[in-house]
Order: structure tokens, then sequence, then C-alpha cells
């Protein structure tokens, strides 16, 4: 049996301390692939002008699957400020190479499981009586990866085409006095292809999982062609799933009721910019960005990161205590991308047994300041929490 090529992308910061623990995961189940390195983030921003180099895309195009780690951007001024002297001034703009990625290999499927395990004491709790109770967690989230806001399409000082073709619509007469210099215009872009591709995703995901209900979770009342887009195709979809409830919640609206009553909700699905929203709001129930695993799914290609950042300020200290978990989690959704279930199901286990004993904690699941000094308060390390699992494995 042939072995799969993984493109493995550290990228910043802690990124290149918690992948290469995920790799020690996947080699404890026997799991066999090559992994070849590839550039990406801002030191290739800083030093050739971009961040996403074309040898890096050519590996991802050949090989089709790649890991992630983690990613600094940083404002449009501060981008321009640490750019090499040498390329100032010749026309470089920043731009997230993981945005790039999705775009340019249409991963526009990406999968955040928010997922509670009994024992973690960064879990939900609520007030109940006179006591309190810690609701199970089991969303999914389905965010439409390649559109909406995160599309790019935007101009500061619009040219003067632009600005003539937006005021065609009766609503920019509120802004027809500003001078174009002090105008920032975003496209929030929707196509029906893309929006009945997640909802068919959704609800395919919750037919197979047994998930009773697929939440469209968009602000249809106020952003009436987008929003609206999505929730008309979801209720197209649903026609054909007579077992699986279709809900629709505003963005605002649901980030109330999830910390009301979180184990209502099954499979949601969002646009970009909401369902980035959302997901970090769920993630929050269910541990953190120390947990939060996901998948970035195109047609024939795929790529697999932790939805946490680079954290630049965690990625020099000489032990390093960040929490793995988030980036061991996504090595599972891999594993399942592959055709590997059963490895998947073992590392999710391992993971559940140690949350569950409770012997080995993180500074995050202790609660505690993100410094070395955690260590010495009986936080884990990031290698003790890898070796903990694999002890479990």
């Amino acid at each position: 049996m042939s072995h799969p090529t993984i493109v493995t992308m550290p990228g910043d910061g802690i990124g290149k301390t918690v992948l290469p623990e995920a790799l020690r995961v996947l080699d404890r189940t026997g799991f066999r692939a090559s992994y070849v390195h590839a550039d990406i983030g801002w030191e290739f921003w800083c030093r050739e002008g971009n961040a996403l180099p074309a040898r890096t895309v050519d590996l991802l195009a050949k090989h089709r699957v790649g890991f992630f780690g983690a990613i600094t951007s940083k404002p449009k001024a501060e981008a321009a400020a640490e750019l090499d002297p040498a390329l100032r001034d010749r026309g470089y703009t920043y731009f997230s190479p993981i945005v790039g990625l999705r775009q340019r290999f249409d991963l526009d499927i990406s999968i955040r499981p928010c997922q509670s395990f009994p024992g973690n004491p960064l879990n939900f709790i609520r007030r109940k009586g006179d006591g309190f109770e810690e609701p199970r967690v089991d969303v999914v989230i389905f965010r439409q990866n390649t559109e909406c806001l995160y599309c790019g399409v935007e101009w500061t000082n619009p040219p003067s085409t632009v600005r003539a073709a937006l005021e065609t619509h009766p609503r920019m007469a509120a802004f027809r006095h500003v001078a174009s210099p002090d105008l920032a215009v975003s496209c929030r872009i929707y196509t029906r292809p893309a929006c009945r591709r997640i909802v068919e995703a959704a609800f395919a995901h919750a037919a197979k999982h047994g998930y009773r209900s697929v939440t469209v979770c968009e602000k249809p009342n106020v952003i009436r062609e987008t929003s609206g887009m999505m929730l008309s195709e979801a209720r197209i979809v649903k026609a054909r799933y007579p077992d699986i409830a279709l809900w629709d919640t505003n963005i605002d609206a649901q980030t109330m009721w999830l910390t009301k009553d979180p184990e209502n909700y099954g499979v949601i699905v969002s646009g970009n910019m909401f369902g980035d929203i959302i997901s970090d709001a769920f993630a929050g129930l269910t541990g953190g960005l120390g947990f939060a695993a996901s998948a970035n799914l195109g047609r024939d290609c795929a790529v697999f990161e932790p939805t946490h950042g680079s954290a630049p300020k965690y990625a020099d200290y000489p032990v390093p205590i960040v929490n793995p978990i988030a980036t061991i989690l996504t090595a599972a959704m891999m594993l399942d991308h592959l055709g590997e279930a059963d490895r998947a199901e073992a590392v999710r286990r391992a993971v559940a047994d140690v949350v569950r004993e409770g012997r080995v904690r993180t500074y995050d699941m202790l609660r505690l300041k993100g410094s070395p000094d955690a260590l010495r308060q009986g936080a884990a390390s990031t290698t003790q929490m890898t070796d903990a699992i694999l002890a479990r494995l």
C-alpha cells in the first residue's frame, strides 16, 4: 500500500512547536506517510514580499494534502513597515497565506468540530437551582471558506469606476459627499453554487453522524441578499433530509443562545466571517483554542489546521508550554480524510482519556498565566502533554 505525501507547513510562532508534536502522535498510531516541508508565513513576507511562496503552492498542487501550523498576520501599515527595505514601494501587498491557500485550491468547506471532553476544567458550566451543571457540547461548524468579506475584494479610495458602480445603488446616497480617499469598501460576495455546496456538506454530515438539526447562522433580516441566498439554498437542500430539522438564527442572537443552551445545537452552517466568529465562540465552551481543530476541504485538495494563532510571545520559551491538543485533534481529522478512521478514533480516545484523568494539564487547562512560571506551578509542558497522549495510545 502506497503512503501519502503530506506537505507540512509549520508557519509562524507556536506553529513550529505544535506541528512536530502532532507528527509524533501520527507516528505512534502506526500511520505511515512521507512528509515534505514547505515555506509559509511572516518571515517570507518580510524577506520575499510573499507569505505564500510559489514553491509552496507547487508542492501542494502536487501532493494535495497539507498540514498547517499557525500564521502571523498584521494590519496593513505594520506589514508594510516590516517588509525588507529593498522591497518597499514596489507594489507588494500582504495577504493572509492561509486565505490564499483556501482560494487558490478552492478549499471552500471548512469543518470545525467543537466537542467537550469530560473532565476538562475549561468546559462550559451554568447555574441550575442552587448548584451547577455541565451540558455536553457537540457542535460541528461548517464554514463557507472562500467567499464573503474574506474574499479580498476591497478598496480604500476606490477607483472612479468602482465608485460610479457603487453609486448606482440608492443606499450609496448616504456616502455621496464622502471624498474617495476617506472611503473604504469591502465586498461581501456569496455565490449560489458555493452556498449550495456548503449546505449540502452540512446536511450530509448531520445525516452520517446522527445529528438532528442543521442551523443556518447568518443575518438575513438585515443582510438580505447574501445571507438570504444561504438560507434559501438550505431550504432547498433540507427537502432531501426530512428527518433533520432546519433552524436559522441570526449571528448576534446565536452568540447569546450558545451560552444558554449549547447542547441544543448540532451542525451549524455559516458564511466565512460569521462562521469564523461562531466557531471561536463555541470553541470557548469546550476548552478554548487549545482544543480547536479544523479542516479545509476542496474537491481534490485538503489542508488541515488548528484554529489558534501563532502566539509569538510563547514561541521562544526555553520549555514550550502551549497546548498541543488542537493540533493533535487536527491530525485526527486528517486521518479521517485519508481513510484511517480507526487510527483517528484512537487519537481522540487517547486525548479524551488524558483529559478525563486530569493528571497532565497544560497552563491553559489550569487557568494559569501563560509564562514559564506556569511549569513551576504544576502545568505540563507541550512535550509532556504529547507524551501523556502517546502513553495512552
